[in-house]
């Protein structure tokens, strides 16, 4: 019994089975790099790690002889990516010369002709070890993703008809205060603010409200270019007015947006 040949590959839905004799492969078609380096540093402080060398007393005989031996690689795979290892490595050629060479009186002042070197890998490490830790930190549409959902066109909020105390409201005030410090100028004019027109206008507000929807957010009913005087006799028309008992403020949920409307006996009313 035959053993069936197993097909190589699918061309336009028929298999092949044998190499076509006229098939041409790219000689750079299919290329495996092993290790990835960001430059010459980033290779030499992967050599030291490797042979887990003391930076401080870096050792530059072995890694001058595997720093070539990477550079020839290059050289054989990738030609334009060797030109700035090679000035590495004349620097390497140097330092490996100069502890070499006998040292004279005179040159005993140098010091180390590698703390140059060492310094900079002591840089390299610092940035390097910065930046990967940074990358490790959460990324928006890499490691979590946002949640997209459209509402309806016919949605319309379920209101709870929770009381809101008077603490809550200070806080919401203090967010519309902040908000008027961006509109905060040094020209001085009179301002006449009456509580009682502001009364009038936040009833006006809310009557013309759509019954479907009569309830309006207490930021809104606040403009902050008028700066924190009309902020204030806004807030002030507003506690006169619960006083009242003409408005209502709720909240749908704990820590909510605060809003405003009229009471029930008044909505029914007006609808």
């Amino acid at each position: 019994m035959l053993q069936q040949v197993l097909p190589f590959a699918l061309l336009r839905g028929k298999a092949m089975v044998e190499k076509p004799q006229d098939l041409f492969i790219p000689p750079d078609a299919l290329e495996v790099i092993l290790e990835m380096f960001e430059g010459p540093l980033d290779l030499l402080l992967y050599l030291i790690r490797k042979q887990k060398f003391d930076i401080l007393d870096l050792p530059i005989a072995p890694i001058t002889t595997q720093y070539m031996t990477y550079v020839e690689l290059m050289k054989d795979i990738k030609l334009e990516l060797a030109a700035e290892y090679l000035v590495m490595a004349s620097i390497l050629a140097e330092i490996k010369s100069r502890l070499l060479l006998p040292k004279q009186a005179v040159e005993a002042e140098e010091g180390d002709p590698r703390a140059e070197l060492v310094r900079k890998l002591q840089e390299y490490e610092v940035i390097k070890k910065a930046a990967e830790n940074i990358d490790d930190l959460p990324r928006i549409d890499r490691d979590s993703f946002i949640a997209k959902v459209e509402l309806a066109d016919n949605f319309v909020p379920e209101i709870l008809n929770t009381q809101v105390d008077l603490a809550e409201l200070v806080t919401a005030l203090q967010g519309v205060i902040k908000r008027t410090q961006a509109f905060e100028h040094h020209h001085i004019q009179k301002e006449s603010l009456s509580t009682r027109e502001r009364m009038a206008k936040i009833l006006s507000t809310l009557k013309n409200a759509d019954r479907h929807q009569p309830y309006v957010d207490f930021s809104d009913l606040f403009t902050i270019k008028e700066g924190k005087q009309g902020v204030v006799v806004t807030f002030l028309a507003m506690l006169e007015l619960i006083k009242e008992s003409l408005i209502e403020c709720v909240q749908a949920k704990v820590y909510g947006e605060i809003r405003v409307c009229l009471p029930r006996h008044d909505q029914d009313k007006s609808s």
